[in-house]
């Protein structure tokens, strides 16, 4: 059965983790266009202030403080976004919460608890969504990450949960389809975004955590998941770098290891102490942190090879962006064979 979505002016957006970076970017540009937007997160405080801004331009917005961890506290957004709407046509299943640290250096509880919101939050999210639109239809919409196709040293456990997340969500696209159930489901994995996330995370190595260079706008992202909430869209790297080293994963994964083993240890650390802040893993922290982060670098605001991706029309970017992550890749490669030579990746 082929599933029709629905213009965006015309639904109604359930986004979890709405509070900062790419949940509150994506939940201020579909309300833009006229959607009927539900926020939700753990911080009441942020959620209502995006609402209240939400509202003051013309949109139309509620919050519903939600733990996506707690099954019933899901059950609860979908079925408060139901009775203040009266329908459901996009879920986005985006919160999330970041560990730094080697492997064996973090405690088995900050494991288990980033697997409970990060991946449960999200299957969670993907059975309420399902309940609520097997009958009328729509789009359920996971955000995972580029690791979800390459994992990475010190977010090993971040990387695991996204590779989850694209298992549980490739089994569910399958199962419904099968069952001519009308609902699509999609996958975007963001490569590194500028958002608040790393100001948040826990981190166990005494420094400040950063996204890996090339950083991207939220907006990136936001674009690619509206999108996918107006048209069925199987899944989508936002962010050409992601696709780099996701092609580099499928030429040579031992090399790909090395490339990682020698760029990303010291790339992912700032030079700022880790200071006596809170985390998010187990409780919001005060202030979510608005919609960008605190990247002291160049921030692209645009994807060359994202926007080929989602536009046809351009099918001949769409090949240049391909050779060019190819290119990138197999460069990956030659670096590493060449004696002396640090591997450099371009960006898009």
């Amino acid at each position: 059965m082929a599933v029709r979505l629905r213009p965006l002016p015309e639904q109604v957006v359930v986004i979890t983790g709405a509070s900062s970076g790419i949940g509150l970017v994506t939940a201020k540009r579909a309300a833009a266009t006229g959607a009927r937007v539900v926020l939700a997160a753990r911080n009441a405080q942020d959620l209502s202030i995006a609402v209240q801004r939400i509202r003051e331009h013309g949109g139309r917005a509620i919050f519903c403080l939600t733990d996506v961890a707690d099954a019933k506290a899901v059950e609860r957004l979908g079925d408060a976004a139901v009775a203040e709407f009266g329908q459901i046509d996009t879920w986005v299943n985006n919160a999330g919460v970041s560990v730094y640290g080697r492997c064996t250096d973090i405690p088995l509880a900050d494991l288990r608890r980033q697997f409970d919101v990060n991946y449960w939050g999200q299957v969670h999210g993907m059975l309420t969504a399902v309940r609520l639109m097997r009958e009328r239809g729509g789009a359920i919409i996971n955000v995972a990450s580029a690791v979800a196709d390459r994992a990475i040293p010190l977010q090993g456990n971040y990387s695991a949960t996204k590779y989850a997340v694209k298992a549980f969500t490739d089994t569910l696209r399958m199962e419904l389809e099968e069952a001519g159930v009308p609902i699509s489901v999609s996958l975007v994995k963001p490569s590194s975004v500028d958002t608040p996330l790393f100001a948040k995370a826990k981190s166990y190595f005494g420094v400040e955590p950063q996204p890996i260079p090339p950083v991207y706008a939220p907006e990136v992202v936001a674009r690619a998941i509206l999108e996918a909430a107006e048209r069925p869209i199987r899944d989508i790297v936002a962010g050409g770098m992601g696709k780099v080293v996701g092609v580099g994963e499928k030429l040579s994964p031992s090399l790909t290891d090395k490339y990682m083993e020698r760029s990303t240890f010291d790339s992912q650390k700032t030079d700022t102490a880790l200071a006596n802040r809170a985390d998010n893993l187990y409780a919001p922290v005060e202030h979510d942190g608005g919609e960008r982060g605190q990247f002291e670098g160049r921030v692209h605001e645009h994807s060359a090879y994202t926007g080929a991706v989602l536009h046809p029309k351009r099918a001949s970017l769409i090949g240049t962006a391909a050779i060019a992550a190819a290119f990138a890749a197999r460069q990956i490669v030659r670096n590493r064979r060449t004696k002396d030579i640090e591997p450099t990746l371009p960006t898009d």
